[in-house]
Formats: C-alpha cells, sequence, structure tokens
C-alpha cells in the first residue's frame, strides 16, 4: 500500500518554522491533487498546504497551533484506492501514537547542518528562532538546557524563551558553556510595568500577526541602535508630472501611477550609488547585499502591517515598478500575498504621510539597516534662488526620514544616502515620456 509524506515546505529564505492553524481535511478524508490540507501561519503570511497527490488522508501528526519546522513529516496520505475506511486512524486517536507509529523520516544532506545546530549538548531539540534569540540575549547553552519548554516534547518554544527573559530581568547567567566568550558588561534590561484594568477598560487580546510585529519591533530595537535624519525635498516637479500623464497612463497600462513607484526609483538609484544603506549584519561582519530588493509597508484589511517585496527594483522601468506597486497592493488587500511576495528584503519604504503625517522615525526591518520614512506631500511657502533675486514661491515639499542601524551606518553614510534622494527627487524631469 503505497504512502505519501506531506512535508511542512520551505516558505521564504528566512523562514524556518510555521504554525499550524487548521487542518482542513481530516484523517479519512478522500483528497484529489491540489487539494488544501491544511493552513499554515508564519510570522510572515498564512498560506494553505496542497495535496501533491491523490489518496486519502491517513494520519496528521502534529494538532492545530503546533511549531512546526520547515521539512518535518505533518502528515501520511495513502495513495492506494482500494485502502479501506478502517485502515487510517481515526478521528479522536490521539496525534502522539500517531508520530510513535510513522518512523521518522529521513534526514537530507540539506537538513544535517540546521539539525545539528539546533540541538544542545543533551541531544535536546531548538528551533533555529530559539537559538538565533538565545545568541541575540547573551543565552548560554547550559542556561537554555535549563528552561523548561511547552513545546512538543518539551521544546522551548519563543513564547518560553520570551517569558524567561521577562521573569530574567537583568540577572546574569548563571552558567556560562565553556566554549563561549562572556558578554561585555551591559546596563540593565528595563522591565515592563505593572498594568492594571480599571473599571470600564476594554480589554483587547491581540491577535497572533500584532504579537509577531510587535515582538519583531522589540528585537529590532534592542538589536540595532536607531539613528534618524531628516531631509526636506522640494517634489513639485514630480506632482505636476504624475498629474499631467496620470490620465494617459491608465488608460494605455490600465494601471493607475501612484508616487510610491517615483520613490522606488529614486531608492534603487541612491542604494546603488551607496551599497553600505543596502545591507544587513552578521556580529562583526557586514553583507552588502547584491540585489535590491525593496520592500513597501502595506496595510492588511486586519489594520495589521506587512510588508511586500518588489524584486530587483533597480533593472526595472517607471512601468515595471508601478506594476508591481499595484499588484503586491492588491494582493496584501484581498489577503493572497505568497510567502515569496514578502522574502529577500533588503531595504524597506513606509509611507508615513497615508493619514497626513508630516514625518515619523520608522524602526528597521531586521535584518536590513535602514528603512526611509515618506511623510505627507504638502504645499509650502519656500524661498527660492533666482538669477533676479530670492523669491517666494509655492511649492511641493516632502520630508524624508532615513532611521538606520548605527553599528555599521553613521551619520555621514545616512545624510549623503538622503542628500542623493533630494538630488534625484528635486531634478525630476517634468517632461519625462512614458
Amino acid at each position: 500500500m503505497a504512502k505519501y509524506e506531506v512535508i511542512m515546505p520551505k516558505l521564504g529564505e528566512s523562514i524556518i518554522e510555521a504554525t499550524i492553524t487548521k487542518w482542513i481535511k481530516k484523517p479519512g478524508d478522500k483528497i484529489e491533487e491540489d487539494d488544501p490540507i491544511v493552513e499554515i501561519a508564519t510570522d510572515k503570511v498564512d498560506s494553505e498546504i496542497p495535496s501533491p497527490v491523490e489518496g486519502k488522508l491517513v494520519k496528521v501528526l502534529f494538532n492545530e497551533g503546533d511549531v512546526v519546522p520547515v521539512g518535518k513529516v505533518i502528515a501520511i496520505i495513502e495513495t492506494d484506492p482500494e485502502a479501506s475506511v478502517e485502515e487510517s486512524m481515526p478521528d479522536s486517536a490521539p496525534v502522539k501514537e500517531a508520530v510513535a507509529e510513522v518512523p521518522a523520516a529521513k534526514p537530507t544532506a540539506a537538513d544535517k547542518p540546521v539539525e545539528e545546530s539546533a540541538e544542545s549538548s543533551e541531544g535536546r531539540f531548538y528551533s533555529p528562532l530559539v537559538k538565533n534569540i538565545a545568541k541575540t540575549e547573551k543565552i548560554g547553552q547550559a542556561e537554555l538546557d535549563k528552561l523548561a519548554g511547552t513545546g512538543k516534547d518539551g521544546w522551548v518554544t519563543k513564547e518560553d524563551l520570551m517569558a524567561y527573559l521577562k521573569q530574567r530581568g537583568s540577572a546574569p547567567a548563571q552558567v556560562i558553556a565553556a566554549s563561549q566568550t562572556p558578554a561585555p558588561v551591559s546596563a540593565p534590561k528595563p522591565s515592563a510595568p505593572q498594568v492594571t484594568a480599571s473599571m470600564g477598560d476594554e480589554i483587547v487580546e491581540m491577535d497572533r500577526m500584532r504579537r509577531l510585529i510587535a515582538d519583531h519591533m522589540v528585537m529590532s530595537i534592542q538589536v540595532s541602535p536607531h539613528v534618524t535624519s531628516f531631509i526636506e525635498v522640494d517634489v513639485t516637479n514630480m506632482v505636476k508630472w504624475r498629474e499631467r500623464v496620470k490620465d494617459d497612463f491608465l488608460k494605455r497600462e490600465k494601471e493607475k501611477i501612484t508616487f510610491t513607484p517615483i520613490f522606488i526609483e529614486a531608492a534603487a538609484q541612491a542604494l546603488k550609488d551607496f551599497p553600505g544603506v543596502n545591507a544587513s549584519v552578521d556580529g562583526y561582519k557586514i553583507i552588502l547585499r547584491k540585489n535590491i530588493n525593496i520592500g513597501m509597508a502595506a496595510a492588511l484589511p486586519s489594520g495589521n502591517l506587512i510588508v511586500p517585496v518588489i524584486k530587483n527594483a533597480d533593472q526595472k522601468n517607471l512601468i515595471g515598478l508601478a506594476k508591481d506597486v499595484n499588484s503586491l497592493a492588491n494582493k496584501a488587500r484581498s489577503n493572497k500575498l505568497e510567502p515569496d511576495d514578502i522574502s529577500g528584503g533588503t531595504f524597506t519604504i513606509t509611507n508615513l504621510g497615508t493619514f497626513g503625517s508630516i514625518t515619523g522615525s520608522p524602526i528597521i526591518n531586521q535584518p536590513q539597516v535602514a528603512i526611509l520614512g515618506l511623510g505627507v506631500i504638502k504645499k509650502k511657502p519656500v524661498v527660492l534662488e533666482t538669477p533676479e533675486g530670492d523669491v517666494i514661491a509655492i511649492r511641493h515639499m516632502i520630508i524624508l526620514s532615513l532611521a538606520y542601524d548605527h553599528r555599521v551606518v553613521d551619520g555621514a553614510l545616512g545624510g549623503m544616502y538622503l542628500q542623493r534622494m533630494q538630488q534625484l527627487l528635486e531634478s525630476f524631469d517634468n517632461n519625462r515620456s512614458i
């Protein structure tokens, strides 16, 4: 009787685990090829896993809510159409028994480095995410091994580790692995204040994505010393050009032309001129990214934010950028973003002016080293220098803010990047053809 193992797929270059949110099919259900079997969620996107084969779902190896590493077998499909229903696992059978009955999948060569780096000296499994957080927080292996885990088979989950860090506060690790270099002395970490609800207050539980966003923002501030620089830019030529061509652009390309692709075009050019801003940090190593993949913060129907990525933005013309921007924005609004749509970003742009904000100081989207904030475009009286002397004129102005990781981007580099953005936008050709 032929059986097919369904594994947790790799959903992006930085994703190493996913949460099972809902089993669409149950043991005993007949499945057609490409039928969705299970809904899964990562810290970036929700998705469905389709069946690669036709058959009958025999066993599920994880419960809803379990966090599963990429590459693990999550279900067994019987591809023999003559198999009897009695041979399949009943719906009420415990998942742990099902796991015991199915032999573990043989690790591939690609799996070995991950497995080796995710186990302690005692053979206990840790997800790469937990290991990375422990490394960032200077938690030694011996200290990590002492933590009680609430995950499957006693695994330490991210929630376990974050709860431990809150309790741990500024207390130093009791045991440090012999091979680990002692961390430098740093200031005590602030603990969250005690908060109590008063009569009449409404308590709203964060949804899964809001929790992930909150953890990601706190992590970014802890990892990177943020500095923000600002510059005011005259975008009058750009505004007039868009106003002149937007109707023809819509008729010809069947796409709207917004300001976003114009800013992305300038940002990509400036990143080519200053590659130190298109980078990541790995310990004491700086990774200068070859590709320029620009993420743009977009709102989901739930009100949460997600960052779709325009790949190789420097290699696309304005029409291509406009189509990518519109496509990704529509997919975000309809909850149809794919894992590849949100992976691989090297730099991020966020539109702070959507609701009238003049400017702001955004938080870096790790592991990037900078993020560009766009304020609202407003008409302002500005002093212009002319051959006949200074004059006051009404111009369309915007404030750009660049938040950057001061470990590798200093004020000079950040300032030069913004100055280059100013030059590109203020010299925009008002007679540019489409």
